[in-house]
Formats: C-alpha cells, sequence, structure tokens
C-alpha cells in the first residue's frame, strides 16, 4: 500500500469537492462521500430541510449518531463476550471437578 498522497475528486450533491488523500485510503473515501451523498439526497428529497448547510449538519448529526449507536453496540458485544468467557471458565472448572472424582 501507497503513503504516497494525491488528490481526489468527489461529488456530493452534484457539488465537486478536490481532497487530497493517501492512495491507499482512496476507496474509503470515495465510499464516504457515495455515503454522505445518499444520506444528504435523502433528507433534501425529504423536503422538510432546505438550504445546504442544513442539510449537510443534519445528515452529520444522523450519521454521527449511526456511528455512536453502533460503537455502543460494539460495547456490548464486548461485555456480552466477558460473560461467555466467564461462564466457559466456570464450565471448564466443574468438568475438572467433576472429572477427578
Amino acid at each position: 500500500m501507497s503513503n504516497e498522497t494525491s488528490t481526489l475528486e468527489v461529488f456530493i450533491l452534484d457539488k465537486s469537492y478536490r481532497i487530497n488523500c493517501p492512495e491507499s485510503e482512496q476507496d474509503s473515501l470515495r465510499a464516504s462521500a457515495a455515503y454522505l451523498d445518499r444520506k444528504m439526497r435523502e433528507i433534501r428529497s425529504s423536503g422538510k430541510i432546505i438550504g445546504l448547510e442544513r442539510i449537510a449538519v443534519i445528515a452529520a448529526l444522523n450519521i454521527s449518531h449511526e456511528l455512536l449507536t453502533a460503537s455502543h453496540q460494539v460495547d456490548a458485544g464486548a461485555v456480552d463476550a466477558a460473560d461467555l468467557q466467564r461462564l466457559i471458565s466456570k464450565i471448564d472448572l466443574t468438568l475438572d471437578k467433576n472429572t477427578a472424582l
């Protein structure tokens, strides 16, 4: 993977943005721009929010909410994994005791 930086052009709501980005991250940036474009189009098409700046802010809030929700779900999954590991340890200990009998 290359660490060289180059300029990448992305389009969000039909507006061009030129962004410097490491070549190794260009696919991720394209995907991020496409996701943002889709979210902003959804907001604009609802007709409830007017103005590019407001659409961008609402999209940013929605995406931030998605990120935080996903992060909390991952954290909850980590707790579940820890609980599962404790149960496995208890089972192993019980099996070891029963095998010794």
